[in-house]
């Protein structure tokens, strides 16, 4: 029982903080007959192979077969749990799958039916325990070998399980090319569906998507079923044309980088340049039949809106972008000045402020892309289209960012400029710092008697008379000398 598994999978889950918990759920109900009756079969290889490219040593890997739970006959079904390593994967994958075969209802002896909400969601709760993690479903797409009245129910279960429920996060899928002919039944393909369940797993699918190991296996790609109301679109810039003191560049990994001049965009109106866009829909298998667009910059805590030659999108099928002309203003009174902090830090050097260009579309209208239709057709022939490929109605809008990098060059003027003065500072500091130290002689007469006096500034010496009493005292400052403490009577002058 899956349950089983529970206690095994958490153990798994102590390792390192990286580690993804991975669940692979493998069909084998009575529709499934020819994928393991069929010599020619890939069915468990390629179910071997993408385990070995989703997992790294440390993960967490569950391997369990599914049809349809009933009494005395359980399902999800344990076949392998264990903590990922780097030598004996694929083996002990296909050791796990060698003796697995078509289930049967117990009694009877009928082939299995499947139930694919009941599998996906004992896989998040019971082997998942709740947590992060992705679960990966290899299906036929048939629910019931019977086609029995509970089908349609089911389906619109597992429909509501992927698009409603707020623990998957992200879900795509892989129509794949696997002909195979058994004794009862036959297929032309199979589907792998990977569930990404929630915040953290979401983000160790799109990884794994990112690093091209599951390509290596799975050339199709992947079918999006869930987001569908964010990065539905992409902004590749394709033609820029550069004004007075700002020069655009494309960079390796798609932003937009605007190289700013401070000092030939102090004056003057602020500068904008005009971008045309290839906009790229992000969504395959769908296409935007028809949404509103409209975009806005964010750079330097200034967000502006972007000016759009046309501001509604019409037919952008996945794989078929289409030109989209803009004129972007740079918010240059935002950008610091040559005498900020900022600016003489990285003077010589280009200072750099990120920012990003929001692209949001309403009214938005998804249609399943004709060419996905007729591959579905072809894998899956006499078989209606899943309803899980039809997007809610709920979804109205989706949003995209493209980051965006402002270099502002405010060259080494300023820095100098402040160097000097600094410098100065410094000297007249020093010049002070040796008036005030240097000793210093002055002459004063004391009842016509010359007397030279060492004295240096701050100081304050006292005078006496031939009988010895205290009769001034010379008080010394950076600017000069004078006679302080004074007696009645007495003759003290500064000098001959």
């Amino acid at each position: 029982m899956m349950r089983v598994l529970l206690a095994g999978l958490l153990a798994a889950l102590a390792g390192p903080a990286h580690a993804t918990s991975h669940v692979f759920l493998v069909q084998n109900s009575g529709w499934m007959e020819p994928f393991f009756t069929d010599p020619s079969s890939q069915y468990k290889p390629l179910i071997a192979e993408v385990v070995t490219a989703a997992t790294q040593p440390g993960d967490a890997l569950v391997l369990a077969a599914f049809n349809q739970g009933l009494p005395g006959a359980p399902s999800p079904r344990a076949l392998m749990s264990r903590s990922v390593d780097d030598k004996s994967q694929r083996e002990a994958v296909r050791a796990a799958l060698a003796p697995l075969t078509v289930a049967r209802k117990p009694h009877g002896g009928a082939l299995a039916d499947t139930d694919l909400g009941e599998a996906v969601g004992s896989a998040m709760t019971q082997a998942l325990g709740g947590k992060p993690g992705l679960v990966w479903l290899f299906t036929n797409n048939k629910n019931s070998p019977n086609n029995d009245q509970a089908t349609a129910q089911r389906n619109r279960e597992f429909y509501q399980l992927i698009h409603s429920g707020a623990a998957i996060r992200k879900a795509v899928a892989f129509p794949l090319h696997m002909p195979v002919k058994g004794e009862r039944y036959s297929a032309n393909g199979l589907m792998v569906y990977v569930f990404a369940v929630q915040e953290q797993g979401m983000r160790e699918l799109d990884a794994l998507l990112r690093s091209g190991r599951l390509q290596k296996v799975i050339t199709e790609p992947p079918a999006r079923l869930k987001p569908l109301d964010a990065d539905t679109v992409r902004l590749v810039p394709t033609r820029v044309e550069n004004v007075p003191g700002v020069t655009f560049a494309t960079l390796p990994d798609g932003r937009l980088r605007a190289d700013v001049d401070a000092q030939a965009t102090a004056n003057g109106p602020p500068p904008a340049a005009r971008i045309t866009w290839r906009l790229e829909n992000a969504i395959y298998p769908y296409t935007i039949a028809h949404a509103r667009i409209a975009a806005q910059s964010s750079l330097a805590g200034a967000v502006k809106p972007l000016a759009l030659a046309h501001d509604d999108v019409a037919a952008l099928a996945p794989g078929k972008p289409q030109p989209l002309a803009s004129t972007m203003a740079l918010p240059v009174a935002n950008l610091p000045g040559k005498w900020s902090l900022a600016a003489l830090q990285s003077a010589g050097s280009a200072q750099v402020l990120p920012g990003r260009i929001d692209v949001q579309l309403s009214d938005q209208k998804l249609e399943l892309s004709q060419a996905f239709r007729q591959r579905m057709a072809t894998l899956f022939p006499g078989d209606p289209l899943p309803d899980i490929f039809t997007p809610p109605e709920r979804i109205q809008g989706s949003r995209a960012a493209l980051p965006v990098e402002v270099r502002l060059q405010h060259g080494a003027a300023p820095l100098l400029a402040a160097l000097g003065a600094l410098f100065a500072l410094l000297a007249a500091a020093a010049a002070l710092l040796i008036a005030a130290t240097r000793g210093r002689k002055v002459l004063v007469t004391v009842e016509g008697e010359q007397r030279t006096i060492h004295t240096k500034a701050g100081a304050k010496t006292p005078l006496y008379d031939r009988a010895g009493n205290r009769v001034a005292a010379l008080h010394t400052t950076l600017f000069g000398n004078k006679l302080t403490d004074l007696r009645e009577g007495a003759q003290v002058r500064i000098g001959r």
